[in-house]
């Protein structure tokens, strides 16, 4: 990470425990918002006015189903462009982005890496050695795969075949966190991710995903359909 000509900053959502993050070439301020929440649309605003970062695209990771996604306000308010995976199909972005595409924003690039599982257009995305893997790869974890399009098979896959064939050192920033931890590194998750760790096997993990007997996330019902419209309601 050339930590001389970046500027980033991990920024936190405290009702969806959704991470968003900033990061801008230090050199132009030309920058990138990862999952801009509406809620905290005002503080991203002001830190963007205060860093003096001229935004100039919006990614989001996957069609959120926790919270709603701020892309097109903040769009209205900077003139950004809105990013999501083509497999996505949302029709309000202004560039879907397909596997290995790239996008650059000063000196800087970022990439997109296609990692479906929790949802077909999820998108991983990889600038300097950072890794935004929404919620296809969590901390010690990984997003649920049933509803939305979910498959463990596709999942395991993308993870496996994708994600941990990056370096070891490259750092990892998910989409969430519950437990107050912020970041991890591929090599940390393939030894030690208890459901998706190079010892553990698919029949594993497959029997692991089907056991969570999880809730249905909070804003659905919501979040899916606005987010469809990349925030508009």
């Amino acid at each position: 990470m050339h930590q001389s000509t970046m500027i980033f900053r991990q920024l936190f959502e405290k009702t969806s425990s959704t991470y968003t993050y900033l990061l801008a070439d230090s050199d132009g301020h030309e920058g990138i918002l990862i999952d801009p929440v509406i809620e905290t649309l005002e503080r991203d605003l002001k830190l963007l006015d205060e860093l003096d970062i001229n935004l100039k695209y919006i990614l989001d990771t996957h069609v959120h189903a926790d919270h709603i996604t701020s892309s097109s306000l903040l769009k209205d308010k900077t003139g950004a462009q809105i990013v999501i995976g083509s497999a996505t199909k949302v029709e309000c972005a202004d560039i879907l982005l397909s596997d290995a595409e790239e996008l650059s924003f000063g000196k800087l690039k970022i990439k997109a890496i296609a990692t479906p599982g929790h949802t077909n257009g999820c998108t991983s995305y990889l600038c300097e050695g950072l890794l935004f893997s929404g919620d296809t790869l969590l901390i010690r974890g990984n997003g649920r795969t049933d509803f939305q399009e979910g498959s463990s098979e596709t999942l395991f896959s993308s993870v496996r075949e994708k994600l941990f064939t990056l370096p070891d050192s490259t750092l990892v920033f998910p989409g969430h966190n519950y437990e107050g931890l912020l970041m991890s590194t591929i090599g940390e998750e393939k030894e030690h991710n208890p459901r998706l760790g190079t010892k553990k096997t698919f029949e594993e993990f497959k029997s692991i995903m089907e056991n969570l007997n999880l809730a249905e996330p909070k804003k659905i019902e919501i979040a899916v359909p606005a987010n469809l419209k990349c925030g508009r309601n």
